[in-house]
């Protein structure tokens, strides 16, 4: 059985983001289970690296893609598997799309934008972090959480794990709560040594108070305040950082 935060890595990594929809949608947008088990991909994609890389070519892309798209899906794999990377999400991208029957093409871009956002995951987390990090990582870019925000991250905890962080904060990204205030609300209570534990009941009172009406801005500021006793959202909410266009 799957504890609750092993719930939360299926969304973005798979369903959750509409990344198959046309380019002129916006990828962010959130359904009401968007990241129903987020953390248990990231978790299961992280234990699988070492079986993964030892194969060449994964015979799943073959047999559901097309001869054209599975070969260059493959090209995309083999070049992250020599960067060390994870592959297991690559795979499973691919696969996504032959699912939702998107275009070769489509399939093709989402991959290399994964694994493009896994490399610099490893770049602003750093090398020693682990598969579940970047897999963690990568989600949290895809959603379009700017590039120095897991550095922070990793920044105040730099022996512990932050993948709990980076999924909370892609969650509520996607509840559409702003970008920097979302990011500045989860470093400010990893700062504070807020644990684990206390982040996904964060999230879920987040997500309780926009259920019943609360704006996604004023709902975190409140519940951030709560939990570390002091928070002040930033007073710019239209830096860059969310990327519409980086996915299929």
């Amino acid at each position: 059985m799957k504890v609750g935060s092993e719930r939360l890595l299926e969304g973005v990594l798979g369903g959750g983001l509409d990344r198959w929809a046309p380019p002129r949608q916006n990828r962010c947008a959130a359904s009401s289970i968007l990241l129903p088990a987020l953390l248990a991909v990231t978790i299961l994609c992280g234990f699988g690296v070492i079986a993964s890389q030892a194969a060449t070519i994964d015979p799943r892309l073959s047999a559901r893609l097309d001869a054209e798209t599975a070969a260059t899906v493959g090209e995309v794999i083999e070049a992250a598997r020599g960067k060390g990377l994870p592959i297991e999400p690559l795979v499973d991208r691919a696969l996504e799309g032959a699912s939702r029957q998107a275009p070769g093409p489509r399939i093709i871009g989402s991959v290399r934008n994964l694994a493009a956002d896994l490399e610099t995951a490893r770049e602003v987390l750093g090398t020693g972090s682990s598969p579940a990090e970047l897999i963690a990582g990568a989600a949290a870019l895809s959603a379009g959480v700017r590039a120095d925000t897991p550095s922070r991250l990793r920044a105040v905890r730099p022996e512990g794990s932050v993948v709990v962080p980076l999924v909370v904060l892609t969650d509520l990204v996607t509840r559409r709560v702003p970008i920097e205030t979302a990011a500045a609300a989860v470093v400010a209570a990893t700062r504070a040594h807020v644990r684990d534990r206390e982040l996904m009941r964060l999230r879920e009172r987040i997500d309780h108070d926009i259920r019943d009406g609360a704006s996604p801005l004023k709902a975190t500021i409140a519940r951030t305040r709560n939990l570390i006793g002091g928070f002040e959202a930033p007073s710019s909410m239209g830096r860059p950082g969310n990327r519409p266009g980086s996915g299929p």
